[in-house]
């Protein structure tokens, strides 16, 4: 290895999807899923199938109802925290059965 590569360090280039993912460990994502749910939490793990373990998680899910005398939508955003699980509960099972 030369020397400038030493002085680097690790890498921070993105060659794949999943090396985006790589780079977000540790860090707070915005996960935006199907029927208007939304996801904000620390990644914590993750595998090669983009399940992912979260930490101090807050959900918000938005439901739209049309009022039935002035034909208005109307948006409820209701949301709810989940503190995360101690590492030991989910260390052994997620990226590959290696703890972080």
């Amino acid at each position: 290895m030369s020397d400038e590569q030493e002085q680097q360090g690790p890498t921070t280039t993105v060659e794949e999807p999943l090396d985006l993912v790589r780079l977000s460990l540790d860090e707070r994502i915005y996960v935006k899923m199907r029927n208007d749910r939304e996801l904000k939490g620390r990644l914590n793990a993750y595998d090669q199938h983009l399940n992912m373990i979260l930490g101090d998680v807050e959900e918000t899910v938005t439901t739209m109802e049309i009022d039935e005398e002035t034909y208005e939508e109307i948006y409820k955003v209701e949301s709810l925290a989940c503190p995360s699980l101690p590492r030991t509960l989910w260390g052994h099972s997620a990226n590959g059965g290696k703890q972080r």
